[in-house]
């Protein structure tokens, strides 16, 4: 028997590339390797997080072999204990020229005007690894060009060279298989299917990665060339995922977002609202002054002393009355460092009824469960989903998720709605609103489902799946879930951007003050003098847009502080403009508490200015002194005065740090269930959509014609019930209020359920949902 020396790692070999011993992980390609230890290989096909198919053989290597050299193909060949590599032969030199002589028969010699011109490896790697010269004289081929294969993607199928990165990562990756490979030998090319669309959420991914000028992005198309463009490395804050980006302008204006691959979160990817949203920084519409209310009730532009200092007057005439009577809504649209210097404004003031969350929502407890990291919850072995549907409103985290079924781990989906989850789901539990704790108590999941759950390893994905559906009814279901999954880590999922850093950063009711539905009752009773809006349109976010309308209608004074004039904007007494992002440095923290940065790419819209910055200016209005001057006095702050924030106090890594978690609590079982629902009634499912009514979405021309209106959707069976045809215009009725749609039939909707999209055109949903109430039932009727 052979010993085994203990100082040898056994998943690694040694292998020796352009006569240096390099040490690579078992498994891994040849090409892999030789990026790590700084010896470029030229390719065209290979992406590190695609799977390898030596489509351009452009990656061609010479390995020592049993009869001698060999040229193969660096990117599908594993590395082996004690392989020589030589990536610059002669041999491998003429061979790499052949094939770029071949990839430019063909291919355009158009790069003045081609967009990839300056970033195009082809163009590179003409020069690097050519022959300099063509001996094809022939005609090159033509099509017509460019095709729109979607709202946003061109395709020039002249300048393609058959990499099939494209095809790989639509189906591979986002799971949606629409573009693809059609004829065969020199007549081979890329297309989608006919009379259907690339309409796929992920397909600006498919121009980034691109290795020619084959597929361009319409936002950016003829804009700039590289060598004119500026960037910083930021992080989308569209949602709560924290993908890392960079942000590319030129001339002051931000012409394109690009995903930067980090490892922990996005893997390079992005989503199309995410990706080309930056166009809202350039809205007509962007506030670039101060506003205040005159005597005959319009808004108009003023000076910003004139505005901070009617602003401060109604902060401090109110709360000399009462600190109770003033509120803060908002917060979870800037940075960790905007919602610091508001809560320490609120502390000053003596103002306790603050939220960022819009009663869409989970309980500020759920972040004290033991977390899970989004790689956390990738690499268990059981995942739950307790959450609504990721691809609409975590798109990235989707994929992670996906992914991770794709490897084998097992999903468990229990959730009112199918969602783009469920394909991959191992089990997907159906339930109506309000019933998931009852079910999963009652012991509706199988067996092995169980015995996996009490095996141990379970990671508990968690959000609020129904915005027509109470937060206790999530949590209570939750507590099933942990009571059958011991041991199980929670990642709780919110949509906004920095929901969870806001709250850490003291944005969230203090002590037992009210909640941001109980501050909207209270100003609908008349409670609250001065009512502060940071960032955010109740009318739009909060699911009771009815009980938001009487809140707002009460509020003598509303201060709001926004990039835009939104429906509840507009309604405001003193409008200050906000610094968007991109326009304003700081940091944010990502759904899982990851804290990374995010820069200025551009200056500040007009004279917006960060909300930081605001709040220290109101502040001084109110007679209140923060002490900030520069934006790392605020940081230092937050560092030390928020022990979650203890990372801030240095530099933050590129792929960012981890808040600090408080002790661990845990989540009492309480045998929740709600009244049984009238035959007659549907029971709400209400839930939201990646492209929706959202300012940043409508004010992006490439997003706003994505917006699909919205409707009421039911099971087909149910349609005779209510005695109408699919596309019939029907009454939606609840114990709320009441509106009039479009119906449609869809099997994937629960029989006795009827779903709706928030925040679509043709469909208020918020005039029927109240949030009072564990769930809602409604009555449809033929209009």
């Amino acid at each position: 028997m052979t010993a085994v020396d203990p100082a040898v790692d056994p998943t690694t070999v040694t292998v020796t590339i352009n006569g240096r011993q390099v040490t690579a992980v078992k498994g891994e390609m040849v090409i892999a390797a030789a990026d790590r230890s700084g010896d470029f290989i030229p390719r065209f096909c290979y992406h590190p997080r695609l799977s390898p198919v030596g489509m351009c053989r452009q990656c061609l290597v010479e390995v020592e072999g049993p009869r001698g050299p060999m040229m193969v193909v660096s990117c599908m060949t594993p590395v082996a204990e004690g392989q020589v590599v030589r990536t610059a032969t002669p041999e491998v030199k003429k061979a790499q020229e052949g094939i770029i002589e071949l990839l430019l028969a063909n291919h355009p010699l158009d790069c003045p005007v081609c967009d990839k011109g300056g970033e195009c490896p082809l163009q590179d790697q003409a020069f690097s690894h050519g022959p300099g010269e063509s001996r094809f004289v022939e005609e090159k081929r033509h099509y017509e060009k460019p095709i729109p294969i979607s709202a946003n993607v061109f395709l020039d199928r002249e300048r393609c060279i058959l990499c099939d990165r494209c095809t790989r990562f639509a189906d591979e990756v986002a799971g949606d298989p629409l573009i693809s490979f059609t004829s065969r030998g020199n007549a081979t090319q890329v297309m989608t299917f006919p009379d259907e669309p690339f309409s796929s959420y992920f397909s600006g991914n498919t121009v980034q990665i691109c290795p020619v000028g084959a597929l361009t992005a319409r936002p950016y198309r003829f804009k700039a060339r590289p060598w004119d463009l500026q960037q910083v490395e930021s992080t989308c804050t569209t949602c709560s995922v924290g993908c890392r980006t960079v942000v590319q302008s030129s001339r002051d204006q931000v012409l394109r977002t690009q995903g930067v691959d980090s490892d922990p979160v996005n893997w390079g990817w992005l989503c199309d609202r995410g990706r080309f949203n930056f166009e809202s920084l350039s809205s007509p519409d962007r506030l670039g002054t101060p506003m205040v209310r005159d005597e005959s009730g319009a808004l108009v532009a003023t000076t910003w002393s004139a505005a901070l200092e009617r602003a401060g007057r109604a902060l401090r005439t109110a709360c000399d009355r009462s600190p109770s009577s003033v509120a803060i809504l908002g917060g979870a649209r800037g940075t960790n460092e905007d919602a610091h210097a508001w809560a320490r404004l609120a502390d000053a003031l003596g103002v306790r009824q603050r939220d960022a969350q819009l009663g869409d929502g989970l309980p500020p407890e759920i972040f004290a469960l033991p977390q899970a990291t989004i790689d956390d919850v990738a690499a268990s072995p059981t995942i739950v989903v307790l959450a609504p549907d990721l691809k609409e409103e975590l798109p990235v985290l989707y994929l992670r998720l996906r992914d991770a079924a794709r490897k084998g781990a097992r999903i468990v989906e229990v959730t009112s709605r199918p969602s783009g989850l469920t394909p991959y789901a191992w089990h997907t539990l159906l339930v109506e609103p309000g019933t998931a704790a009852a079910r999963l108590r009652d012991g509706a999941l199988p067996t092995e489902v169980m015995a996996r759950l009490a095996a141990g390893g379970a990671t508990v994905v968690v959000g609020r799946p129904n915005l027509a559906e109470s937060q206790a009814s999530v949590v209570h279901a939750l507590a099933e879930v942990l009571h059958a999954a011991p041991g199980a880590r929670v990642l709780p999922v919110l949509r906004r951007g920095n929901v969870r850093g806001a709250v850490a950063a003291g944005l969230l009711p203090q002590g037992d003050a009210s909640d941001a539905t109980e501050i909207l009752e209270a100003a609908a009773r008349g409670a609250i003098e001065c009512l502060v809006l940071l960032g955010c349109d109740p009318l739009a976010d909060v699911p009771d847009a009815a009980l938001v309308q009487r809140a707002l209608a009460a509020v003598p004074t509303i201060v709001a502080v926004d990039t835009t004039l939104s429906a509840s904007t507009a309604r405001a007494t003193v409008v200050l403009p906000a610094a968007a992002s991109g326009e304003k440095d700081g940091t944010t923290t990502n759904l899982e508490g990851r804290i990374t940065e995010v820069a200025r790419a551009v200056t500040a819209h007009g004279t917006s200015r960060p909300d930081w910055m605001v709040a220290v200016e109101l502040g001084q209005a109110a007679g209140v002194e923060l002490g900030f001057a520069v934006l790392a006095d605020v940081r230092a702050d937050l560092a030390r005065r928020v022990p979650a924030f203890a990372a801030l106090g240095g530099a933050i890594p590129a792929d960012g740090a981890m808040v600090v978690h408080p002790a661990p609590v845990s989540i009492a079982r309480v045998d929740f269930r709600v009244a049984d629902r009238n035959a007659y009634h549907h029971r709400l499912v209400v839930g939201r959509t990646l492209y929706d009514g959202a300012i940043g979405t409508v004010q992006s021309p490439s997003l706003a014609e994505l917006v699909a209106p919205g409707g009421v959707t039911v099971h087909p069976l149910d349609l005779p019930r209510v005695g109408v045809v699919d596309g019939d215009r029907v009454r939606v009725t609840s114990s709320r209020g009441s509106i009039v749609t479009t119906i449609h039939g869809d099997e994937g909707v629960l029989r006795g359920t009827a779903w709706m999209t928030h925040h679509r055109p043709g469909c208020d949903t918020g005039a029927v949902i109240d949030a009072g109430l564990d769930v809602v039932d409604v009555a449809i009727e033929k209009e």
